[in-house]
């Protein structure tokens, strides 16, 4: 047995404040660490989206509309409410299962046939097969993996005028948005307009609402940052914490899916792939004990909020599939607790990233004798508390290719 003081967090973030639920920063953010407030600020309605680069996107001509991650009030619950339809429990299942299945074969079939392999880049080919079907990217040139791994390097620099590193990451990222747009937005937007009303995705969608070319690029990259990027990092997580768990790696095997499904969102709660959400009040408002003014700016520590004790009972630093949640009033949080946010802005693609991670890692973990070489390496996006999991090796032994 673990000693129930001990973490099998996989990903520390640096120190925590346990029983410091909301706390004025040096720099005069609010922190919100404790899981009720948490909660309470993702569904307030005196917010708006801060953070993730909203400052650039506010730039934009007023004539442009912006992606759905960077609006708020009645048009984007509109937006919301239209799109909803793609990313239902039921559609999932019937709309994206066989795909998952047929690529996590295929991945299967390249780790075998190599006998070794990266689980990012298994992990994020499938990610990419899923959304380019949510999106209708169907007419993509080759190469769409090698322009996101550059549009979401391991390492961003700040663009900007005002020095030569700046001016090289902001011509970097422009020749990158031109990439993408040309093999992949472009050809697909054509392939749309001459099949109108064929294909029921999100490209067909914002075509109907009548988007620009540049509208539906920026939708398709917020989509690859919320749907690809996320379930490799989270993908990559759980193989790891299944590979140090044997005991766990058992309980996973002989599991049916509902229980896999619980057991990979109860390592998300512990493991939140987005670690910190920022909001900025608009009107005064009230977190727990906390006065909030307009203008405010409040950031969310998710990892926190999942392990605070007052909502996920006792050791919420191990992990526990099946636990009693205490989440106050209203709906409950769900195994996976404030992983995919909260509120107006909870990430919709939720069933999608838990179902593909589990039809992914069930085939790998079937193979006899799959194993992880060496420690991985993690690295960290400061801006909003994320991991990235790299040199995650798995074997096979000759006997199982």
């Amino acid at each position: 047995m673990r000693d129930a003081r001990e973490s099998v967090r996989k990903v520390e973030r640096g120190p925590r404040r346990p029983g410091c639920p909301v706390h004025r920063g040096a720099d005069g953010t609010w922190e919100v660490r404790g899981y009720e407030a948490a909660r309470e600020v993702l569904r307030a309605t005196d917010t708006v989206q801060a953070g993730l680069g909203v400052e650039t996107v506010e730039k934009l001509p007023a004539r442009v509309r912006r992606p759905v991650l960077y609006q708020d009030g009645p048009g984007h619950r509109e937006q919301r409410r239209q799109t909803a339809r793609f990313f239902t429990p039921r559609h999932v299942d019937e709309h994206y299962r066989e795909l998952m299945t047929r690529v996590a074969e295929e991945q299967t079939a390249v780790l075998r046939a190599a006998g070794t392999a990266q689980l990012s880049d298994l992990s994020f080919t499938m990610a990419i097969e899923v959304v380019r079907d949510i999106l209708g990217l169907t007419h993509s040139r080759p190469g769409l993996k090698s322009r996101l791994e550059r549009f979401f390097p391991e390492e961003f620099g700040q663009p900007g005028f005002t020095s030569p590193r700046g001016l090289y990451w902001l011509l970097r990222q422009n020749t990158n948005w031109l990439r993408i747009h040309l093999a992949d937005v472009r050809p697909a937007i054509r392939a749309h307009r001459k099949r109108e009303g064929e294909r029921d995705d999100l490209i067909s969608h914002l075509l109907a609402e009548g988007c620009s070319g540049a509208e539906i690029l920026g939708e398709c990259l917020t989509y690859a940052a919320a749907g690809m990027v996320t379930t490799r990092e989270f993908i990559c997580v759980a193989a790891w914490h299944l590979f140090d768990d044997p005991e766990l790696l058992g309980r996973y095997r002989a599991a049916e899916e509902p229980e896999r499904l619980e057991l990979l969102r109860e390592i998300l709660r512990l493991e939140p792939v987005v670690g910190r959400l920022s909001r900025r009040a608009t009107a005064p408002m009230r977190v727990g004990e906390a006065s909030i003014g307009p203008g405010e700016l409040l950031t969310v520590f998710v990892d926190e909020a999942n392990a605070d004790p007052d909502a996920v009972g006792r050791d919420p630093d191990l992990l526990r599939p099946g636990r009693s949640w205490n989440p106050g009033p209203g709906p409950g949080p769900g195994p996976a607790g404030l992983a995919f946010g909260d509120g107006a802005h909870r990430c919709p693609g939720a069933a999608v990233a838990v179902l593909e991670a589990d039809v992914l890692l069930s085939r790998l973990f079937a193979l006899d004798g799959l194993r992880m070489s060496g420690r991985p390496r993690v690295s960290f996006k400061d801006e909003i508390g994320g991991y990235e999991i790299r040199e995650l090796t798995v074997t096979v032994p000759r006997s199982a290719r």
